[in-house]
């Protein structure tokens, strides 16, 4: 994986890792509006399906919870809400996401969030070496290892990825 050093103060997603032990490399790039997992991977040189986005979405009754998806997949949010048992899944409107998490969009992290919500991962990243990961501030990912999201998370293990 590649690095890129600068310093990037402590938010709530490093300091929650930080509390917990987990070692974790830093990378920062120059956020570009609606650039997405896309451009984090081209500026860094990591491979997109290991840059892993942080989705704040909402079943029917508006209560809201966490998926993580690789970068070069898209959820399927019928397959999603049947293996969680819900009618209907979607992804929160911006302003509501941030109210959840506690992050502006394109700065969400599973770490450290504002609310406490059931996180899901795509089953396959956990299989990955590595990933990269929303640090909490846009245009900065942290590498961890995906191990992280059931220790930490108690992250549940979905099968919902589509071609993006």
């Amino acid at each position: 994986m590649a690095k890129k050093t600068a310093h990037v103060s402590e938010t709530p997603a490093t300091a929650f890792l930080r509390r917990h032990g987990v070692a974790f490399t830093e990378h920062v790039y120059d956020y570009v509006e609606h650039g997405g997992t896309a451009e984090s991977s081209r500026q860094l040189g990591v491979p997109e399906h290991q840059v892993v986005k942080t989705l704040v979405m909402q079943d029917e009754r508006a209560q809201p919870l966490i998926v993580l998806m690789h970068g070069d997949r898209q959820v399927s949010t019928k397959n999603l809400a049947r293996q969680i048992g819900a009618k209907s899944v979607e992804p929160c409107k911006p302003d509501a996401a941030q109210r959840h998490s506690g992050y502006l969009v394109g700065g969400t992290s599973p770490f450290g969030t504002k609310r406490a919500m059931p996180v899901y991962v795509e089953e396959s990243i956990l299989a990955l070496p590595s990933i990269c990961i929303n640090g909490g501030r846009r245009g900065y990912l942290v590498g961890i290892e995906p191990r992280v999201l059931r220790e930490l998370l108690d992250a549940n293990a979905v099968n919902c990825a589509v071609a993006a």
